[in-house]
């Protein structure tokens, strides 16, 4: 099972489960042929080579790909080079896809630059999915994203091939035997060689670090004063990383399911844990199910089927405990899902596994003719490079008793994932947790839901500490799903608006029902 703090379920999950502020720079920076060029207001970013400070972007319509089509309307599609190693700018370079739709309105802000969490997914092809959305911000900001380095059009890794991810979901992610624990680790560090036989040497520069470096020269070059940026589920790390390095360019900041940066990787996995579980016990009381009985239900079943993986309707698979897990879940990251969840956990129990099997196929990114997506493979990529630890087996097995006290159904597998994620990894972790303090930042709007499953509510609060006093300031909104703008809450969508439209900062700790 893919580690769960994912874009997925932001924008595709929809899809899948039914089948004051200081202002940016004034005025259009484009000139008629559709390129982009900086200001002299828009300061360059230190040590950068006046060949990529100086560089235009050539703005024309999306070629799309097989995988990705072009999107219709307005969008159009750029590449920015920066330095593969911001240690060394001057040598080689690395191409980044860019997506934007240029204002609706009079009176524009400035470019705002999205990412959609992951680590991993792809900002070209959730972009234009999301302007609906953001619709009423399109008015005033150019809307920009684009795919992170190693991600998607950006040079994105793919470390194995679909029959190898496919023959790898038998591996059991929970093993019972000292033969299973052996497999289990085996698979990861398999995994990891493939991905640096794929990636060389750019699997030394995808860290959060080097994208947020990236992303203050995309700043520079789209002609912006100061950062006005939206940030998702890991795209919040991504933001907090963004104000620490460049707390003066901060301009108007919202950070939106909220990742908990004093956690490590021990700490992830515990509130992922305790995150699952609290939105499942929200889904079982829906239901009119206590939720102890509820996952011990889900449990028991989980259990059978480690033994005895479920027939599916697709030819030569089964539902495995893994799938199982997964397919579990996706339906948890927005409440829409939740009478998918009921159906796919009935059918489960009366012995068909085709339910779970293609809502876990949905989170895999598994298509019907076989072949996956690489969002795991960037996310792996670049959370490795980032995280320093890599607990080994004896360090999970003594921590799994308290995994399973958190969570009965999701512990056991949280608690796993932290010995196999990382094991063996080709390249050394660079940190135990990300610096986000922002001293002297402009206020930025932490966006956090009570009800988030993946990105729990605790982690809202803790960053806005971390960025600082007078810099973070939390929203809360009492809700279910991954994120809270666009969720169906006015009082969340008003304030964000008021926020990054007129520069209004909500009173910090405002909540919304």
């Amino acid at each position: 099972m893919a580690r769960l703090v994912r874009w997925t379920a932001l924008t595709a999950a929809a899809a899948l489960l039914t089948a004051g502020c200081s202002g940016g720079s004034s005025g259009d920076d484009r000139d008629d042929g559709g390129r982009s060029s900086a200001g002299p207001s828009a300061p360059a970013p230190s040590g950068v080579p006046a060949a990529l400070a100086s560089q235009t972007l050539e703005w024309a319509g999306c070629k799309g790909t097989a995988e990705a089509p072009a999107p219709g309307g307005d969008w159009q599609c750029a590449t920015l080079r920066a330095p593969l190693d911001w240690s060394a700018p001057d040598g080689e370079t690395i191409d980044l896809a860019l997506i934007r739709a240029k204002a609706t309105g009079g009176e524009r802000i400035g470019s705002l630059l999205f990412n959609f969490g992951g680590p991993g997914g792809s900002g070209v092809s959730t972009m234009p999915s999301y302007a609906d959305t953001v619709s009423s911000l399109h008015e005033r900001y150019d809307l920009v994203s684009w795919d992170p380095r190693g991600v998607a059009a950006s040079e994105g890794v793919r470390c194995r091939d679909d029959e190898a991810i496919e023959a790898a979901e038998t591996v059991d992610s929970t093993p019972d035997t000292p033969a299973e624990e052996r497999a289990y680790l085996q698979d990861a560090a398999d995994f990891g060689k493939g991905c640096e036989k794929a990636a060389g040497q750019l699997m030394h520069h995808v860290s959060t670090t080097d994208t947020a470096r990236d992303m203050d020269l995309m700043r520079h070059v789209l002609g912006d004063e100061r950062m006005h940026y939206f940030g998702i589920s890991y795209g919040t790390e991504l933001g907090g990383v963004y104000a620490h390095l460049f707390p003066e360019r901060v301009g108007r900041v919202i950070l939106d399911a909220v990742v908990d940066p004093s956690a490590d990787t021990m700490g992830h996995a515990e509130n992922q844990a305790r995150g699952f579980q609290r939105a499942l016990d929200d889904y079982l009381k829906s239901t009119g199910q206590e939720p102890e009985v509820g996952s011990r239900k889900i449990s028991d079943l989980l259990d059978r089927l480690d033994g005895k993986p479920l027939p599916t309707s697709s030819p030569g698979r089964k539902l495995t405990q893994s799938l199982a897990l997964t397919g579990i879940v996706l339906p948890l990251y927005s409440k829409s899902g939740w009478s998918t969840l009921t159906s796919a956990l009935a059918a489960a129990e009366e012995g068909d596994g085709s339910e779970l099997l293609a809502l876990a196929d949905g989170y895999n990114e598994r298509d019907p003719s076989g072949r996956y997506g690489t969002t795991t493979h960037s996310q792996r990529v670049i959370s490795c490079l980032d995280d320093k630890q890599r607990p080994t087996l004896e360090e999970t097995r003594k921590l799994l008793p308290e995994f399973e006290k958190v969570s009965p159904v999701f512990g056991d597998f949280l608690g796993w994932d932290t010995a196999g994620w990382c094991h063996d990894w080709p390249v050394a972790g660079q940190h135990e947790t990300p610096e986000v303090s922002a001293p002297g930042a402009a206020p930025i709007l932490v966006v956090g839901n009570t009800g988030d499953p993946a990105t729990p509510y605790e982690g809202a609060r803790r960053m806005a500490d971390e960025l600082g006093k007078d810099v973070g300031v939390v929203l809360t909104w009492k809700g279910e799903g991954h994120g809270a703008y666009g969720s169906g809450s006015d009082c969340v969508d008003s304030a964000v608006d008021a926020y990054l439209l007129k520069g209004t900062v909500p009173k910090d700790g405002k909540v919304c029902s």
